[in-house]
């Protein structure tokens, strides 16, 4: 009832996994990853064994192909389960059960595995495959053009509910959590996959609010530039997330405070304006920045 992807960035040794089904939040069961270890796709009639387990032996030591065959000959009913995993240094492998629904099976191609049940035809598991190969991009974006690629071949038979997108650092670390570049899930939509390359533009265009907001001295702690140019590759990512999320103030409200910070305040007030005329509730919440020290009083004053 799925067909997913999971695949390792040689350039970068991140893994991902995504995918996408005819059924309510999918990537709550089907999508495992973490990072320096491997990413899982378990799916068909799902048994979380071969994520969680799955994970624990690819940590041990165990090659992808070691994990499937351990996994299988402790499953009573392996026959109508689907996974594919790749391990941190590459080693892809799928697995179809005989009593997979059709159109069912599974391709692999050096560290990328695709496989999918109950899918419209033939075509689109090649299409997953050649996609992700041949899409310029980073791992997230080859990732998303293979599941584009299986909507355009047909897809799951069904029709089309959830997916999700799960990429995740290529080395292990004591702090997994904070090591999950991209992590979204669309649980229920007419247009899952389109959904989802909006979120992942969504989500590129808040890491850069995000790494605005949390970076020591442009936003945390008395006002300094860590580095020379820092200001301005802030302010330029904001606008540049500003415009990609139209309609949603967040970028530019963080673009006019940070150059309140750095002294600008006539550059500020003209930033500010546009969001706190859509939300004016926003001027109570620069007094709220002054009370925990992100901004002047005085300047404060000047802005409203």
């Amino acid at each position: 009832m799925t067909y997913s992807i999971v695949a390792r960035d040689d350039a970068t040794g991140q893994l991902a996994v995504a995918c996408e089904s005819h059924f309510f939040a999918p990537g709550a069961g089907v999508t495992w990853a973490r990072p320096g270890v491997g990413a899982i796709a378990t799916q068909a009639f799902v048994d979380g064994r071969y994520g969680g387990r799955g994970m624990e032996l690819l940590d041990g030591g165990a090659t992808a192909a070691e994990v499937l065959e351990r996994l299988r000959a402790d499953d009573p009913h392996p026959q109508v389960r689907q996974v594919g995993l790749v391990g941190a240094v590459g080693d892809a492998a799928t697995w179809t059960g005989d009593s997979c629904i059709g159109v069912s099976g599974g391709l692999v191609h050096g560290p990328v595995a695709v496989q999918g049940n109950m899918l419209d035809n033939d075509d689109v598991l090649p299409a997953m495959l050649e996609s992700y190969i041949r899409s310029p991009g980073d791992l997230a974006e080859r990732v998303m053009s293979s599941l584009e690629a299986a909507e355009l071949a047909g897809g799951d038979i069904r029709g089309r509910q959830g997916a999700a997108l799960l990429v995740v650092g290529g080395e292990r670390v004591d702090d997994p959590w904070n090591h999950k570049p991209v992590d979204l899930r669309v649980e229920d939509h007419p247009d899952p996959v389109r959904e989802l390359r909006r979120l992942l533009r969504c989500r590129r265009a808040f890491d850069a609010v995000s790494g605005t907001m949390f970076a020591p001295g442009l936003m945390v702690g008395p006002f300094h530039e860590p580095r020379p140019g820092d200001l301005d590759r802030a302010l330029d990512g904001l606008a540049a997330a500003a415009e990609v999320l139209a309609g949603n103030p967040e970028a530019e409200f963080w673009r006019g405070v940070l150059l309140a910070r750095s002294g600008d305040l006539v550059g500020a007030r003209e930033q500010l304006a546009a969001p706190l005329a859509a939300n004016p509730r926003l001027v109570t919440f620069l007094g709220r920045l002054v009370a925990a020290g992100f901004l002047d009083r005085h300047d404060v004053e000047e802005l409203r």
